[in-house]
């Protein structure tokens, strides 16, 4: 009866989080002038892809999926990359002030992203990064919480891997390269999982730096969707294309993103 009741209950917990995905990907094959008409408007009587259709046929859907994937992709693998670089640095590397620069950097964390807007902004401008990729693409390509993972994973690694390796005449490159890189493989694929969700779904800069509606991310698009058609089926059906790829990024590196939290001491 205990397991019974604990089944229960999980699987009422489960359905609660699965019930905003059902309404959104149910709702998105509703057509559009059946929507919102009735108390279960989520349920389509008659299973359309009109909406689909509808935010794909002049192309612009298609170019803030671009737009998401240009400031997403490349932060990731810079991320992945720099992170394990300044990690490993952090965290088996000894030279003076080291741990008062990390931590340093760790301070940074919290500073609210909002306080520091509008300086940047400022900056971007006199750049000329309004309405380019530059401004959301360059503060993002190494991240100070991928750092942290890093470190913390490195730290757990022997030492002895190292000092063979030195012995048998390897230098830092190989070291890194050849034994902590492969190490590191479930935290790096962790730091990238992060990345790609926090800059795909990241609608708070976009909305500051891009004002053209070219250079909208699929997040800014969405949000000027709705107040644009009006309409929920539409709204639903960008929302399912929006979630398809970090669901099939986190499916795909769940694995080492499990691993990758336990290893590192993140709870």
């Amino acid at each position: 009866m205990k397991k019974l009741i604990t089944y229960i209950l999980l699987f009422l917990l489960a359905f609660s989080f699965l019930f905003p995905f059902l309404i959104m990907v149910l709702g998105s094959f509703k057509e559009m002038e059946y929507a919102l008409l009735d108390p279960f408007f989520w349920i389509p009587d008659n299973p359309s892809l009109a909406n689909y259709t509808y935010i794909f046929r002049d192309g612009i859907f298609l170019r803030w999926i671009f737009n998401s994937l240009v400031i997403t992709i490349v932060p990731v693998f810079s991320q992945m990359f720099l992170c394990a670089v300044l990690g490993y640095i952090f965290a088996k590397k000894q030279f003076p002030g080291r741990e008062a620069i990390f931590w340093t950097f760790m301070a940074v964390i919290m500073i609210p992203q909002q306080l520091l807007i509008i300086p940047k902004y400022i900056m971007f401008a006199d750049f000329g990064w309004i309405n380019t990729y530059w401004a959301l693409i360059v503060p993002e390509l190494w991240g100070i919480m991928g750092v942290f993972l890093v470190r913390q994973f490195l730290q757990g690694i022997p030492n002895d891997f190292e000092e063979a390796a030195y012995i048998d005449g390897a230098n830092d490159i190989q070291i890194f390269s050849k034994i902590i890189l492969p190490l590191s493989i479930p935290v790096v694929a962790t730091v990238g999982t992060f990345s790609f969700i926090n800059n795909w779904n990241d609608l708070f800069q976009p909305l500051i730096y891009m004002t053209q509606e070219k250079m909208f991310p699929v997040t800014v698009g969405l949000a000027t969707l709705l107040g644009k058609e009006g309409n929920f089926g539409i709204e639903m059906a960008g929302s399912t294309l929006s979630f398809i790829p970090t669901f099939l990024i986190f499916l795909f590196f769940q694995r080492y993103f499990t691993e990758g939290i336990q290893m590192s001491g993140l709870k």
